[in-house]
């Protein structure tokens, strides 16, 4: 057994989330600074999200064909140079609109199968380490939750203290050093290399898969479920995090460094709901946890946004739903793991994730549109009532009870009825909300 692979996939994650908490602050902010516009930052946030969302779909075969480490590094090599040509082309007095909107499309086509390729290797780094699943993945979620915490701390003191450009700069050189760390210490590592038994890729194959991978996703009531609901909270979460926290920290909260903070306080009791949840939380009935854990971590914070113009009730309010958000990516990842078998992950998981990220561009173009129309207080209020109702749905709908069900009867019965296809992908990740 060797930790160094599960080691070096925690680090190159690490490094890369925390550059990507810089972007998450730094190119709304400069947005707003260099336009004044939360409808223009709601159009960077659409043109940023929607090429995800063809990602995640496509994403699941070209992955294992091509191979997860060089995915992986090459994801991270291209999102470095797209992020570092936002501020050198705006020093050189030539970036457009358009041009910002193109680079951020860029990026984010290609860094969801970058994280993709990390994730799914999770089950497998984890044998060889001599740890569960279950523990591996709050560990996962823990790291990543305090990369979100650092990267959005110094993206806020950078921003107040060098200005946006610096911030994006740092990005690009996180995204290079993940890339380098995933070359070295993944290399010979069977499940990062190519799949040589998956075959040529080809249309028909595609379809096939997507085909194989709804067909499961539609007989399972729970997994359905949890991807609608997912779905709509990613949606409200975007226009959050890449809109309405951006505009109401330049209006009320006192600039950059407030907003830092107030990203970074979320992500750190994230983090600690996550190690919570990761000594204790199999102790507890999942459904039961989960609901509380949405219920906390979506609407309060909107209503109090909605209603302070001061940091510290706001900053009491991340804090509680953080720590409620931390729980809810380890209890997702271990029902798929335990519903969905080996050789349809990929399959189901393509369709589950890109369901879970389709409404990603319309929420941060939504929120744009809303804050410039009605105002940031409405806006705030319209989403939190949405966010209400759609985290009401574990403890209304019979078929959530599945959570509590810890026997994989499901997914075996079903993989009876849809084979997998010959040299068919292993786990792609699992459907999870972006609220950090």
């Amino acid at each position: 057994m060797s930790r160094r692979p599960f080691a070096a996939v925690l680090a190159a994650n690490t490094i890369s989330i925390a550059g990507s908490s810089l972007t998450l602050i730094g190119v709304p902010w400069f947005v707003l600074q260099t336009t004044g516009s939360a409808g223009r930052a709601g159009i960077v946030a659409f043109c940023a999200t929607l090429p995800v969302v063809i990602a995640a779909l496509v994403g699941g075969p070209v992955i294992d064909r091509i191979g997860r480490r060089r995915v992986s590094a090459a994801s991270d090599l291209i999102c470095a140079l797209s992020v570092a040509a936002i501020p050198l082309l705006h020093y050189a007095g030539l970036l457009d609109f358009w041009m910002l909107c193109a680079l951020m499309a860029v990026g984010g086509l290609v860094h969801t199968p970058g994280l993709t390729a990390r994730y799914v290797l999770l089950p497998n780094l984890a044998e060889h380490s001599g740890t569960t699943v279950a523990k591996a993945a709050s560990l996962y979620d823990a790291v990543s939750r305090g990369a979100r915490m650092i990267g959005a701390a110094l993206a806020g003191l950078l921003i107040a203290a060098f200005g946006a450009e610096t911030v994006l700069l740092l990005d690009a050189a996180t995204f290079a050093a993940s890339a380098l760390l995933v070359t070295a210490f993944l290399r010979g590592v069977p499940a990062a290399e190519p799949q040589r038994a998956a075959g040529m890729v080809s249309f028909a194959g595609y379809r096939a898969e997507l085909a194989e991978g709804w067909a499961f996703l539609a007989r399972s009531r729970l997994l359905m479920g949890i991807t609608v609901m997912v779905m709509m909270t990613n949606g409200l979460d975007q226009g959050w995090s890449s809109v309405l926290l951006p505009v109401h920290g330049r209006e009320a909260l006192g600039g950059a460094t407030a907003l830092g903070l107030m990203v970074s306080l979320f992500g750190g009791f994230a983090l600690v709901g996550a190690l919570i949840y990761g000594a204790w939380g199999e102790r507890f009935p999942r459904r039961a946890v989960f609901a509380a854990a949405f219920l906390l971590c979506g609407a309060p914070r909107y209503a109090v946004a909605a209603f302070t113009d001061t940091p510290l009730p706001l900053a009491v309010t991340l804090a509680l739903c953080g720590l409620g958000a931390g729980m809810l990516n380890p209890i997702l990842t271990t029902v798929v793991y335990e519903k969905v078998p080996e050789e349809l992950r990929s399959r189901v998981s393509g369709v589950s994730t890109a369901g879970c990220e389709l409404t990603m561009p319309l929420g941060g173009l939504a929120a744009g549109l809303l804050a410039d129309g009605f105002g940031t207080t409405r806006a705030l209020l319209l989403f939190g009532g949405a966010y209400l109702l759609t985290t009401l749905t574990p403890l209304v709908f019979p078929a959530w009870r599945g959570l509590d069900d810890r026997a994989p009867a499901e997914a075996v019965a079903l993989s009876r009825r849809e084979p997998a296809l010959p040299g068919s992908a292993s786990e792609e990740r699992s459907p999870h909300p972006s609220a950090s």
